[in-house]
């Protein structure tokens, strides 16, 4: 028979917060309201890039340009001014916010698979599967990650899906390391010798009981990774490994305009800026997510 409370009311399973009850938690939490606004903020201009951005960000305005040369500043008709070719900086910052999105998802959707699977297989399974597995994950982990994408993506030939895959193939290591040892402990919980016990096949006990006491580590580590992605993707384009030009990215258009940095600040500040405002909403978001799904933080609110 399920357990009532004083007043009546069913009783919740202990684990992670009933879905209603999580997003009530969240809601409830400025920071995570703000970073909310502005992931749907970006999300927005991303998916209305083609109608809401003024110019085709790779056309080129010879008005755009100085009698020198030289990108405009920001004006009535260049609203964050003109880049080095006079192609119009607002629309290809549009534009560049659906890379950061795609790469963000794709990318950090494919480590958190990756790393869970690992994570799951290694911890539940242990003996030497477990251990080369782990080896594994710790062999990659010793490479600087920066340096490893860096050559992954020199080696292959660099666009949007390369990057993202790139990035996927360095970053899974952190999350199976945490699915790892989360999976450890509940493998040896009672619930899970009682399965064993019963008779439940490997497959049942992974779907049905470890998975989904997984799910609130997943969907932290999700959040968070894409902001992590997104800079990691912005880090690449930058240094020319990443996505290419003509191809909008923040990270690119930094990179190619780094060169009037002193002379026109505004081809910089204004990417970087859309870099951290994308960075700090998902970071906002997953530090709510950690505390709203983490059963010792549950009533405190």
């Amino acid at each position: 028979m399920e357990p009532l409370a004083a007043d009546g009311r069913p009783v919740p399973a202990p684990g992670a917060p009933p879905a209603d009850h999580a997003l009530a938690r969240l809601l409830r939490r400025p920071l995570a309201l703000i970073g909310l606004a502005l992931i749907g903020l970006i999300v927005g201009a991303a998916l209305l890039a083609p109608w809401i951005a003024p110019f085709d960000p790779s056309e080129q305005f010879f008005d755009g340009l100085t009698v020198e040369g030289a990108p405009l500043a920001p004006n009535a008709t260049y609203w964050l001014g003109t880049d080095l070719l006079g192609r119009d900086l607002l629309s290809r910052i549009l534009y560049g916010a659906r890379t950061s999105l795609v790469i963000g998802v794709v990318a950090n959707g494919a480590a958190l698979m990756i790393g869970t699977l690992v994570g799951v297989v290694a911890g539940y399974r242990r003996g030497w599967v477990g251990t080369i597995l782990m080896r594994f994950t710790d062999l990659m982990m010793a490479f600087p990650a920066l340096l490893l994408a860096i050559c992954l993506a020199a080696i292959l030939r660099p666009s949007l899906w390369i990057v993202a895959l790139v990035i996927a193939l360095v970053n899974w290591v952190q999350v199976a390391r945490v699915i790892y040892t989360e999976t450890t402990a509940i493998a040896e919980r009672d619930f899970i010798q009682a399965e064993r016990s019963l008779g439940a096949g490997e497959a049942r006990i992974l779907v049905r009981h470890i998975l989904p006491h997984l799910l609130s580590t997943v969907i932290v580590w999700g959040t968070l990774g894409i902001s992590t992605t997104v800079l990691l993707e912005a880090t690449l384009s930058y240094l020319g490994v990443g996505v290419q030009p003509p191809e909008p990215s923040w990270g690119n258009i930094i990179f190619e305009n780094q060169t009037y940095f002193q002379a026109a600040p505004w081809l910089v500040f204004f990417p970087g800026a859309a870099i951290l405002v994308m960075a700090l909403a998902f970071n906002l978001v997953g530090d709510a997510l950690r505390d709203v799904l983490d059963p010792t933080e549950r009533g405190r609110d």
